[in-house]
């Protein structure tokens, strides 16, 4: 009997929630959509679509609170449920607007304007069974309005240096485009009705379909006829070269860094004629690029430019610039026909809401509109583009005009509607993955193009904090998570219950952890270093590791010779330098206020001064674009918040030209959140590692590490582990 009863009772309650959404059924999809978004706001990675998704959803509730109310038809507990219902929807809209305030905008829009928006109102609406107008079926996209090179914000700060007026006085006019061909309305397709940018970030998520994602590269060549005399490329890049003699124009270099992606793209530019040519580079390696262009491309003049420009060679072929200060040289820069442009370490354009971002993005639509043909040299080069999301593609591939964030460009939208399926479709996600990677995705590994390059290790060196310092560490972190357990607590007991969110064990709801986790995490933020906190208490840690680290350096420099030691914080390099002193040892170092000069000098001396023995080394400042591959062996004597800085700063060592097995130490604090942090570092290389290299990894969480580690904090302090 208690076997037939309960399905019996099971079908009873399905019959009545049918019966229930056949009076309203728009509504258990709003339900559904909005817990989508919640979860990812949750995260911290609500992106463009989720955006849209957000707003789609609030103009939907006010829409069908309207129907609701005026539909005379409506029994009134009928009316009264479905209006329940929608403000249950309306109240995680609320929440969810609370914890990232920049939505609370998208809540008072009184329609869904754009394409994308309304195309996802009709999709909606459609699969609730709705009948919709014929107009409202047909949504057309509107031509793309030009947004201005220079922003009104930006507009005073704009200089024209005296040697680019001589430029523009000795040739006033640009040759006239006869090329460019005339803009005609996009053909109808087939996918025109989908919302599309969620599917493609899913099927690199997931990493559909496996391999690696790099676009089916030309044989070498036979004869090696760009290589100047003294020197010569690798395979890996001949071939790449060979897809830009083919006509190939947009890439994603993501080659593992140490590959020479800076040699790639000056050879590049050299194939495909791509000159006047812009270079965006972080500050730290300026000099090395004018250096590499003289070094690979010796009949090319290339010209750096600082502060104002004044010093700048106005006929260059090459400008480089990097991101600090190209704000102010937007205007004439986007006026002298650039004919290509790299964006190197282009992981530092994926905030879209920057300035920074929006000025290469900009620059970037100015230069296609300006090249005949339309078609010019854009690069984005970076050995770690996902950071912590997969949605961190979205500012590169609307830098290199495959999608304009709302959806994929003519090309790609050609290429996946070339696939034949829709992204009902489960076989829809592979082939959406390899549409991408054929507009020019080229990711090469270390192990599968550089044989003869030498092992790389990472050893962890606990170091045990047992004076009063590290005593106080421990001390301020339990405190931390008595404090986040006691929010925790204070908010199950305002819900009257014991949660219902997904079970971690002993009734400790997940989404509740994460809720208090991510508010902590944004007052510490805000709070910057005036409070305790996980930013400060990790400042502290790394304080009280200095000594320990330097002096495990010092030993170790004794023992192998040069040694690159990578701090984090000013204070720790400080404390470092002094007692690399004290012990007699001659260092130069690497950090994020030194001029230009004196950095390349530092790196030279390093480099090549035997008397030399430690570089002491920024994480932010050095941990991209240099080469100090004379030493083997690296310190890290604090961790980062990412797996992809950690990743960056070993292979200033690791990389081509590198003939010793290089070891990467990292000195953890034991029984501290540090051993944490290690271990979850480590398990964000799972994102890189599916989605670019197309390896069967278990998916690892998309939150940060440090909302992670305040998780972990939390769950700890609750007894959940």
């Amino acid at each position: 009997m208690p076997s037939t009863a309960q399905p019996q009772l099971h079908r009873r309650r399905k019959q009545s929630s049918a019966r229930r959404d056949d009076d309203a059924p728009l509504i258990p999809i709003l339900a559904r959509k909005v817990r989508e978004v919640e979860a990812k706001a949750q995260r911290g990675k609500l992106g463009p679509t989720n955006r849209v998704k957000f707003q789609v959803i609030a103009f939907l509730v006010r829409e069908e609170r309207a129907r609701v109310k005026n539909d005379t038809t409506v029994p009134d507990a009928v009316r009264s449920e479905s209006l329940k219902r929608l403000d249950g929807v309306a109240t995680i809209l609320a929440k969810t607007a609370a914890r990232d305030t920049s939505l609370i905008q998208l809540l008072e829009v009184d329609q869904a304007t754009s394409p994308v928006a309304r195309r996802m109102r009709r999709d909606w609406l459609l699969e609730s069974g709705a009948e919709l107008a014929p107009d409202e079926l047909i949504i057309t996209d509107a031509a793309p309005a030009l947004a201005p090179v220079v922003p009104p914000a930006l507009a005073e700060k704009q200089v024209v240096p005296p040697a680019i007026e001589a430029r523009q006085l000795a040739n006033p006019f640009l040759a006239p485009d006869l090329d460019r061909p005339v803009r005609r309305e996009s053909p109808r397709r087939r996918l025109d009705g989908w919302e599309l940018m969620g599917p493609l970030y899913k099927a690199f998520e997931t990493g559909a379909g496996g391999g690696a994602a790099s676009m089916e590269l030309p044989p070498v060549p036979e004869f090696d006829r760009l290589s100047p005399k003294g020197r010569e490329i690798m395979a890996h890049q001949s071939r790449f070269l060979e897809s830009v003699r083919d006509g190939h124009r947009t890439f994603l270099l993501a080659d593992e860094p140490g590959l020479g992606k800076t040699a790639q793209s000056l050879l590049a530019a050299s194939v495909a004629g791509a000159y006047p040519l812009l270079a965006v580079v972080p500050n730290v390696v300026k000099m090395n690029w004018a250096r590499e262009v003289e070094r690979w491309t010796p009949q090319r003049r290339a010209t750096v430019i600082q502060g104002d420009g004044a010093t700048i060679d106005a006929f260059a072929d090459i400008f480089i610039v990097n991101y600090e200060i190209l704000d102010r040289h937007l205007a004439w820069l986007s006026s002298i026909g650039l004919r290509g442009m790299v964006v190197d370490e282009a992981h530092f354009i994926k905030n879209l809401s920057s300035q920074r971002s929006q000025n290469v993005l900009t620059l970037a639509g100015r230069i296609r509109e300006m090249t005949p043909g339309g078609n010019p040299l854009l690069m984005a080069l970076t050995g770690t583009p996902l950071i912590n999301d997969v949605e961190d593609f979205d500012a590169i591939w609307r830098f290199l005009g495959w999608t304009n964030g709302e959806k994929p460009g003519p090309e790609l939208m050609e290429k996946l509607d070339a696939t034949g399926m829709t992204p009902a479709d489960k076989a829809f996600y592979p082939e959406a993955r390899e549409a991408v990677i054929s507009m020019g995705i080229v990711r090469r590994k270390k192990k599968d193009v550089a044989a003869d390059l030498p092992d790389k290790l990472i050893a962890d060196l606990p170091v045990e904090l047992d004076d009063e310092f590290g005593r106080s560490i421990r001390d301020a972190e339990r405190e931390l998570g008595q404090r986040l357990a006691d929010r925790y607590r204070r908010i199950v007991t305002a819900r009257g219950d014991r949660g219902m969110g997904n079970s971690l064990g002993d009734d400790i709801d997940a989404d509740i952890v994460r809720l208090v986790a991510q508010n902590e995490l944004d007052e510490s933020k805000a709070a910057g270093a005036g409070s305790e906190n996980v930013f400060t208490m990790v400042r502290k840690i790394g304080q009280a590791k200095a000594h320990l680290a330097a002096d495990y350096a010092v030993q170790l420099q004794r023992a192998v010779g040069k040694v690159v030691f990578f701090a984090k914080h000013i204070d720790v390099m400080d404390a470092a330098e002094a007692h690399f002193a004290s012990a007699g040892l001659k260092t130069i170092s690497i950090r994020g206020d030194q001029t230009t000069a004196n950095r390349q000098d530092g790196i030279d001396a390093f480099n090549n001064d035997p008397s030399v023995g430690i570089a002491v080394c920024s994480l932010t400042a050095a941990g991209v674009g240099l080469n100090l591959q004379a030493a083997s062996n690296v310190v890290l004597a604090e961790l980062s918040w990412t797996a992809a800085e950690q990743t960056q700063a070993i292979d200033r060592v690791h990389r081509i030209g590198q003939g010793e097995p290089v070891t990467a130490w990292r000195i953890i604090a034991a029984h501290t959140i540090d051993t944490k942090i290690a271990e979850l570092i480590d398990s964000k290389q799972g994102l890189s590692l599916r989605a670019l290299d197309g390896e069967a990894v278990d998916p690892a969480s998309s939150d940060s590490v440090q909302l992670s580690a305040l998780m972990h904090l939390t769950r700890r302090a609750l007894g959940g582990e």
